[in-house]
């Protein structure tokens, strides 16, 4: 028998009351639902109103013609139609607080944008976040701590975004956080040595916090992140011991941690680390350049993972032998070692790793042969074995390696001929450098087959014979460079079909004839060193040698003729016992004003004694074999040329980086404030520019060339009918009305040439013309553009993403004494007392 069921029985009034229940809870959740639709749409149109450039008119979809499920970079759910993710590119403006409304976010992708402004707090009402994307922006101020309330939150990136006040501790407390990428601000501080980071980001596979002027040591907690399988930690300020043992990561896949500074402890235990390494199976790269490491390289290496593909152990203070277990390493594709303390041989079983592509053990001191082994790295693209001290032949062998387009082996002890199955690499086409070796013979014809090769360095050999008129066929070089053999015969009239050629150095040979018509006529050369050869004849007057700071001729006696509107000076050799070189400067007597510079050099060189002013030796007033008179100045010489030369030559393989240029100013700086407050008389130099700034051994530089200086209070300069005061571009304009030779002008002179070192821009360049002069070019990238007009050598070469605001700062303030000195009005220019305090 069934149980009775219950019987509901309802009043009239009882049940209305029901239904009216019913009916507003109905109408609650539809509110609840229209306000949450109607929080969305409100929150991103108040993005859009914040946007101040949409290059791609993404928005232009923004609008009540569609839903906005439907719009540009929006992603929404399919039950509940509320925003779930939104990925915008290319846009500028603030990141609106009304982005906390969108309570469904799961993922916000704002990254490779130009947004300014902070990270709005309320983003932590997000609390279905996951995803956090705002790389590559221009935000300010710190991390807000209120992002710790994000408890779903897995991936946060923010990467390059100008973000500081240090990387709080809260931020560890996200134990949800897999993936932490915070690289390229500036946060400062140091990571806490009481945290305990995989306690509390128990899964955390990915740390990226590289150039974030970060101090401290590295906590050892590291040791305990079992699931991390990418750690970057380079381009900091860390310092003191390496303290990680890798044993427990057995994940681990790349580990970077590349200029972090061990202090120089002198430990020879630095590299006990790699023992802990035995176990990372998944090791693919590991980055420990310039490190300061000290010890040696344990024989355990060879214990690494099979798969590690990239070794750099570069610069740093590792000296022994290079155990011969490196050759069980069989999945590199790149070792570099260079700048250490390496020596004896280089171990045959190199040629085991079948699969190198990228070889540097350069600046070590390697000995003994070059291993015939080598022949196996037949994928090999760059080797560079130079600056060592290897000896002995260079393999033919070598000519199995048919990927190779970068060869460097100069600066070593290598003996023998050029090997033709060298010139017979068909892919080498970006660099062969052979040059301070012991090499003899000639020139191989097989040569020619190097059609592709831009650079061919072979200077300060032995090499003898003629110069192959097979060099001709290279038609794509444009360095060539043979100085320091003993070439013998003319230059072969092949060579003009080299039209690509920038610079070409035979200097220091035995080469006689006429200067070939075709250097002439190249529009492309940039630089020409013809000097100590046994040339005759005139010398052209246009291409190359219509501008003289591009040609060298020094040492051709029987050369005649060409631009004489400069005084061509000569290196020799004293006759003592150091054998010291000089610079001896022989004055063109016809030349307008040359007796009277040559006075005002003299007077002021009797009163100038001071590190960062070219020293004169002595003098000479006499006559030469022919009777004529003859005035010479002799100079200290420098052995790296001027600075006109570092930034508009091919005269040198390198270029000036930023620390060298900010050194050279510098020293010019102290040498004007020498001459204007600090010497007995008063000098104005009157002819401050690259070129009569030269640099020693150490890149010291020293001003030279008092040929138009000026005594305050003598007679020497004084009147405008002396002739140009200066030269055009570097001097002021009150000298071109007739106005005195004074210390601003001098000043003038300095802000030109300090906006040319930092530029690379001449003021004479064809792009300042119609009111733009290298003064208002640098002017108008003050005070947030500057590094658009900085010389892009000295960014490239030096600067790294953990020093990228202190080098902005650097360089907006160094452009600034620049444009302040080089202001119209004399009494408006920078003193050069405070030049000295800011530069």
């Amino acid at each position: 028998m069934k149980s009775p069921q219950p019987t509901i029985c309802l009043s009239a009034s009882s049940l209305i009351s029901f239904l009216f229940y019913g009916l507003g809870i109905t109408c609650l959740t539809s509110a609840t639902v229209y306000a949450s639709y109607g929080g969305n749409e409100m929150a991103l149109l108040s993005f859009k109103s914040r946007i101040t450039h949409d290059p791609y008119k993404v928005l232009t979809s923004w609008n009540h013609s569609f839903q906005f499920c439907n719009w540009s970079g929006i992603s929404c759910g399919k039950r509940h139609k509320r925003v779930t993710a939104v990925q915008l590119f290319s846009f500028q403006g603030t990141i609106p607080h009304e982005l906390g409304r969108l309570s469904s976010l799961g993922g916000l992708g704002l990254h490779i944008n130009k947004f300014t402004g902070v990270i709005p707090t309320n983003l932590s009402h997000c609390y279905n976040l996951e995803d956090l994307w705002l790389a590559l922006n221009n935000l300010a101020g710190s991390i807000p701590k209120e992002m710790s309330l994000l408890s779903k939150l897995s991936r946060l990136v923010i990467r390059e975004s100008k973000l500081t006040g240090g990387i709080s501790h809260f931020l560890w407390n996200i134990t949800t956080m897999e993936w932490f990428d915070a690289s390229g601000n500036q946060f400062g501080g140091s990571i806490p040595d009481t945290l305990d980071i995989c306690n509390q980001l128990p899964n955390l596979e990915f740390l990226q916090l590289w150039g974030n002027e970060l101090t401290g040591v590295l906590p050892p907690s590291l040791s305990n992140c079992s699931k991390l399988g990418y750690l970057e930690m380079s381009d900091n300020n860390f310092g003191g011991k390496l303290t990680i043992d890798f044993s427990n990561l057995r994940d681990i896949y790349i580990i970077k941690l590349h200029s972090y500074n061990f202090h120089g402890c002198g430990d020879a235990n630095d590299m006990t680390f790699i023992d802990s390494l035995k176990n990372c199976t998944r090791l693919i790269t590991l980055n420990h350049y310039n490190c300061s490491l000290t010890g040696v390289l344990p024989i355990s290496i060879g214990n690494l993972s099979h798969r590690l593909s990239i070794l750099a152990l570069g610069d740093n203070h590792l000296f022994g032998s290079l155990p011969s277990s490196i050759g069980s390493l069989v999945g590199l594709t790149a070792l570099e070692l260079k700048h250490n303390r390496f020596k004896g041989k280089i171990p045959t079983t190199i040629g085991k790793l079948q699969k190198l592509q990228y070889l540097d053990l350069a600046s070590n001191q390697f000995s003994g042969t070059i291993p015939y082994a080598i022949r196996n790295l037949s994928l090999s693209t760059e080797l560079c074995l130079d600056s060592n001290k290897l000896e002995g032949h260079i393999p033919s062998s070598l000519g199995n390696c048919k990927e190779l387009n970068k060869l460097n082996f100069s600066h070593n002890r290598l003996s023998g001929n050029v090997p033709k199955q060298l010139l017979q690499l068909p892919l080498l086409s970006n660099f062969l450098d052979l040059s301070y070796n012991r090499m003899s013979g000639s020139i191989p014809s097989e040569i020619k087959d190097l059609k592709m090769l831009s650079y061919l360095d072979l200077s300060y050999n032995n090499l003898s014979g003629t110069i192959t008129s097979s060099l001709g066929e290279c038609i794509s070089l444009t360095m060539l460079n043979l100085r320091g053999h003993i070439f013998q015969g003319i230059i072969p009239s092949s060579l003009s079909s080299l039209r690509g050629l920038r610079v070409l150095d035979i200097s220091q040979n035995k080469l006689s004839g006429k200067i070939p018509q075709f250097l002439d006529k190249w529009n492309s050369l940039e630089f020409l060193n013809l000097s100590f050869n046994d040339f005759e004849g005139e010398v052209p007057v246009v291409g190359v040698f219509a501008n003289t700071s591009a040609f060298w001729i020094l040492g051709n006696n029987k050369l005649c003729g060409g631009l004489v509107t400069l005084d061509s000076v000569y290196k020799e050799i004293l006759d003592s016992d150091d054998d010291r070189c000089v610079a001896i400067k022989v004055l063109h007597l016809h030349n307008r004003g040359a007796h009277k510079s040559f006075l005002a050099e003299c007077e002021a060189w009797q009163n100038i004694r001071h590190r960062n002013v070219l020293k004169t030796i002595t003098s000479c007033s006499s006559v030469d074999f022919q009777g004529n008179d003859l005035k010479a100045m002799v100079y200290e010489f420098m052995s790296n040329g001027s600075v006109h030369d570092w930034l508009h030559s091919s005269t040198f393989n390198s270029k000036l980086n930023l620390l060298q240029r900010i050194n050279i100013l510098r020293d010019v700086a102290t040498a004007l404030d020498y001459l204007q407050n600090r010497c007995q008389t008063t000098i104005v130099h009157g002819d401050l520019k690259p070129s009569n700034v030269t640099l020693d051994d150490d890149m010291v530089a020293h001003v030279g060339d008092f040929g138009l200086a000026r005594l305050l209070g003598a007679y020497l300069n004084q009147s405008s009918s002396a002739g140009v005061k200066g030269t055009i571009g570097y001097a002021p304009l009150e000298y071109g009305i007739g106005s005195e030779m004074t210390s601003c002008g001098d000043i003038y002179s300095f802000g030109i040439l300090l906006l040319e070192v930092m530029t690379g821009k001449k003021p004479t360049d064809n792009m300042f013309s119609e009111g733009l002069s290298l003064h208002k070019f640098a002017y108008m990238a003050l005070p947030d553009h500057v590094i658009d007009v900085i010389d892009n050598d000295a960014i490239v070469m030096q600067s790294t993403e953990a020093n990228a605001r202190k080098v902005e700062e650097c360089l907006a303030a160094t452009i600034k004494i620049g444009v302040s000195c080089s202001v119209d009005s004399p009494p408006q220019r920078m003193k050069i007392e405070i030049v000295i305090h800011e530069v």
